[in-house]
């Protein structure tokens, strides 16, 4: 999973502890000054804000500079649901004053793991319930979290904005005037605004110089995020999110599924997970950007922005191998990985036949009913007479020879077609029945 700057340098703090006796541990004595307070001496201070402050930093986000829990309740933005990094402020005791603070790294069973510093008096994980959460945290300006070297969204923004260009107003264009890939209603959407005749000329002059934090902000939360690239490997995540940008998230969804072969309904869930987990993420991107060729290919305006269209998936797919030569990359998803709904998936593809109850039954499988069937219409009318089964004569004067050779032609075309269909649609390897 692809983690924020300031989790990975919490990471790098794990163990720090306090010393017992009059001693201080240099560590902790740090985080206060890298936090903005020099003043603070002693560990005996609480020191659960200076840790994360310290972290925050360190990754080259700004903090509130302040030691209290509680500050970060007014910092950055609001998030609605937990996310790898985030910062949660708890309740600490019944004072209204006092609080804890650390980094989210999991949730499970209505609690919040947290990499936190303070936590029995060391830099460790600990659980917190959520009914004492007041409330979590995220950078309000995007653009620090690319301070994170490598980050895959960084790396993938990047490429999204060089095929997006500058200002273009083009009438042919239904987004109508658009920088840097943002159109000028997502834009006003972005602040809050309403677009109209008294608002539509100042908002396009703001749209025209639009801060590149802005932009980093917009993009993740609109497209990258929603479109759950985070979960993927490099290459994947590259023409994910290309696809989430120029398609519109739920598309460049349903796209992503059918280039895996699963069931189409637009929810990134533990189906769809596995299936990317079992795929070679080079030709996993090659069958995508074919997908994505065709839907262009569909559109009215083809005519006008199709070569455009096109160029811009041949890049994006020759970036996205290049990053999977270089990097060793061979799978699509991120081991382990969290789906939409937080649930942890790890793909296994060194095994093909599993007693995992949700494994399907051989006998639900339309690609060996079909092979069956096939081999049936080809051997039945040999073997049918040593095994007593034989035509009776009347069948065969009223319909004769040609009739019973459409037929037997007819049920290996049954056979076969289905077990073509199959092979296709499959979405699950096969398991023996358990009893």
């Amino acid at each position: 999973m692809d983690q924020p700057a300031w989790l990975a340098a919490a990471w790098a703090e794990l163990g720090v502890r306090e010393i017992p006796g009059d001693a201080n541990a240099p560590e902790i004595l740090r985080y206060f000054r890298d936090a903005g307070d020099d003043d603070v001496k002693t560990e005996t201070t609480p020191w659960c804000a200076a840790f994360a402050g310290a972290m925050l930093k360190r990754a080259g986000v700004s903090n509130t500079g302040s030691l209290l829990a509680r500050s970060y309740l007014e910092w950055g933005t609001a998030l609605d649901d937990a996310r790898l990094g985030a910062i949660a402020v708890f309740s600490r005791g019944d004072d209204p004053t006092a609080g804890h603070i650390g980094f989210v790294i999991g949730e499970a069973a209505g609690k919040l793991y947290l990499l936190g510093g303070n936590q029995s008096d060391a830099v460790t994980v600990a659980s917190f319930d959520k009914s004492r959460l007041l409330g979590l945290r995220w950078p309000q300006d995007e653009s620090e979290i690319l301070t994170a070297d490598g980050s895959i969204f960084a790396k993938a923004l990047a490429h999204v904005l060089e095929m997006e260009g500058g200002f273009s107003d083009d009438a042919y264009d239904p987004g109508g005037p658009t920088n840097k890939g943002i159109t000028l209603e997502v834009y006003a959407n972005f602040k809050g605004q309403t677009l109209d005749g008294s608002s539509r000329d100042r908002l396009i002059a703001e749209l025209k110089s639009i801060p590149d934090a802005t932009v980093a902000t917009i993009y993740r939360r609109r497209y990258f995020d929603p479109a759950d690239c985070s979960a993927f490997t490099a290459p994947l995540a590259l023409m994910h999110f290309d696809a989430a940008v120029n398609h519109g998230v739920g598309t460049a969804i349903r796209m992503l599924q059918q280039s895996v072969g699963v069931t189409v309904d637009g929810e990134i869930g533990p189906e769809t997970l596995g299936a990317i987990g079992a795929r070679n993420v080079v030709d996993l991107i090659e069958v995508y950007a074919d997908i994505r060729r065709a839907r262009y290919r569909a559109l009215p305006h083809f005519w006008r922005f199709g070569r455009g269209w096109l160029k811009r998936v041949d890049a994006t797919l020759a970036l996205g191998k290049s990053w999977a030569a270089t990097d060793g990359i061979i799978r699509g998803l991120m081991e382990p990985a969290q789906n939409a709904k937080g649930e942890t998936t790890m793909s296994d593809t060194s095994t093909t036949v599993t007693t995992d109850d949700s494994a399907k039954w051989w006998a639900q499988s339309k690609t060996l009913w079909g092979t069956v069937i096939t081999a049936a219409a080809t051997v039945l009318p040999l073997l049918a007479p040593t095994i007593g089964v034989s035509l009776p004569a009347d069948v065969i004067q009223t319909f004769g020879d040609q009739a019973i050779t459409a037929a037997q032609a007819v049920t290996g075309l049954i056979g076969t077609a289905l077990a073509i269909y199959g092979r296709f649609t499959a979405s699950s390897v096969l398991s023996i029945r358990k009893s």
